[in-house]
C-alpha cells in the first residue's frame, strides 16, 4: 500500500470517530433537555392485607404410637405402612421367647404351687374329719378352706403365665389373652419401627417399651409450625389462614388458628412460639402427613383503598408526610394520614386523592 492510499485510510477514520463523537453528545442533549423532573407514583385504590407467617409442616390431630403389653420377639406382621384398618385388626404377633432362666423358674413356680395345693388339699381332708368329730372349731374349719381355696388360684395363675410364656395365648375366665398386638384405632399405618425378630420390651408402668409402629386417622390433619415472637402478639385463635404446601406448588389450603402456645423455645438465637392450624379446606390437595407448609395468618384486611407505596412516605415524631409537585412545579412536602400497610403498600386515610400524583424520594448516591 503507498503512503498516499494509507494516509486516505487514516482520514476515514477521524471523520468516523468525530461523527459517533457529535452523535452522542446530541443524544446526551436531547436526553436532558427532555427530562420530565422526578419520578412520580400515583394514588390508586387496591387491597391491603397485613398477615403473618409460622413455618411448619402437616401432621395428624392424633398419632399414635403402638406398643405391646407382652414381652418377646416379633413373629408376624400382618400390615404393611400405608394400610387403612379398623380398629380391633391384628397388626402383628410377638412371639415368646422367654430366656433358659425365665422359663425354668416359672416352670418351678408351677411345680411348687402344685405341691402347696397338694399339701393344703390333704389338709383340708384332716381338718374336715376332726370337724366332723367335733375336735375343731368351725371358723378353724373355715381358716384352712380358705387357705386351700388361695392356694388353688396360685397354682391356677402360675399355669397360665407358663402357657402364656411358652404358646403366646390363654384363656382366662373366658377371655383370650394372646400376644397378638391390634389396632388401637381404625386409620392408616403411618410408619413400622420393627421388623421381624426384633425383641419387643413390653409397656408397663416403669418403663415405655418399644415403639411398634405409628398410626393416626389421616381424616383429622393440622398444621403445627412456629411464629416470630414479633408477630404472635398480633393473631389470636380463629383468624383465618392460607397454607402453601412445598409439595404442591399453586394449591391454596384454607384454615384457622386453634392454638398459640404461652410458652415461647429458642432456636439459633430467635424467640418462637408454637401454633396449630386446623385445616378447614384442602383444596382438592391430598395431603400427607410430613408435608413441610408455610402458614399466612390473614391479621387484618381491606379491601380498595386508597393505598400508595410505602417507600414515598416520610415518617417524622409520629406523622407522615409525602412530597407533591404544585401547580407552580414547585415541590412541597405534605401531611397525609395513614392507615394499614403490609410493608409494601400503605393505606391512606386522608391528606391525598384517588389520582393523584406523589413524588419519589431522591436516591442519594452510594459514595
Amino acid at each position: 500500500m503507498t503512503k498516499r492510499s494509507k494516509k486516505k485510510w487514516y482520514w476515514l477514520i477521524a471523520a468516523a470517530a468525530g461523527i459517533a463523537l457529535i452523535a452522542i453528545v446530541l443524544s446526551h442533549g436531547s436526553k436532558k433537555n427532555g427530562e420530565t423532573g422526578p419520578a412520580k407514583v400515583k394514588v390508586g385504590r387496591m387491597d391491603i392485607v397485613d398477615k403473618a407467617l409460622a413455618v411448619g409442616a402437616i401432621e395428624p390431630k392424633n398419632e399414635i404410637a403402638v406398643k405391646s403389653k407382652t414381652s418377646g420377639v416379633v413373629g408376624k406382621m400382618y400390615i404393611e405402612v400405608g394400610d387403612f384398618v379398623q380398629a380391633g385388626a391384628p397388626l402383628l404377633d410377638v412371639r415368646p421367647d422367654p430366656t433358659p432362666l425365665e422359663l425354668a423358674e416359672t416352670t418351678r413356680g408351677v411345680e411348687i404351687a402344685e405341691i402347696e395345693l397338694s399339701t393344703l388339699s390333704r389338709e383340708l381332708e384332716r381338718q374336715k374329719e376332726l370337724r366332723a368329730k367335733g375336735l375343731i372349731s368351725q371358723q378353724d374349719y373355715e381358716t384352712m378352706e380358705q387357705q386351700y381355696d388361695q392356694a388353688a388360684v396360685r397354682a391356677k395363675i402360675a399355669r397360665e403365665r407358663l402357657e402364656l410364656l411358652k404358646k403366646g395365648r390363654v384363656q382366662i375366665a373366658g377371655n383370650a389373652i394372646e400376644t397378638t398386638v391390634r389396632a388401637p384405632i381404625t386409620g392408616y399405618i403411618l410408619q413400622k419401627t420393627v421388623n421381624l425378630g426384633d425383641p419387643v420390651v413390653p409397656l408397663t408402668s416403669y418403663q415405655a417399651g418399644t415403639e411398634l409402629m405409628k398410626m393416626a386417622d389421616m381424616k383429622e390433619l393440622l398444621f403445627r409450625g412456629t411464629l416470630d415472637e414479633i408477630d404472635v402478639g398480633k393473631i389470636s385463635e380463629g383468624m383465618p389462614c392460607e397454607l402453601a404446601i412445598g409439595a404442591l406448588p399453586g394449591k391454596v389450603v384454607k384454615g384457622h388458628v386453634t392454638l398459640i402456645s404461652l410458652k415461647a423455645r429458642k432456636e439459633e438465637n430467635s424467640t418462637l412460639f408454637p401454633v396449630e392450624i386446623s385445616i378447614d379446606d384442602a383444596g382438592g390437595a391430598v395431603l400427607r402427613a410430613g408435608f413441610s407448609a408455610n402458614a399466612t395468618i390473614i391479621i387484618n384486611k381491606k379491601v380498595q383503598v386508597l393505598a400508595i407505596p410505602e417507600r414515598v412516605v416520610t415518617f417524622r415524631n409520629d406523622s407522615a408526610f409525602v412530597q407533591i409537585s404544585s401547580e407552580a412545579k414547585e415541590i412541597k412536602e405534605i401531611a397525609i394520614k395513614t392507615g394499614l400497610s403490609d410493608a409494601i403498600h400503605i393505606e391512606v386515610i386522608s391528606g391525598l386523592q384517588e389520582g393523584q400524583e406523589v413524588l419519589e424520594k431522591k436516591v442519594k448516591p452510594i459514595v
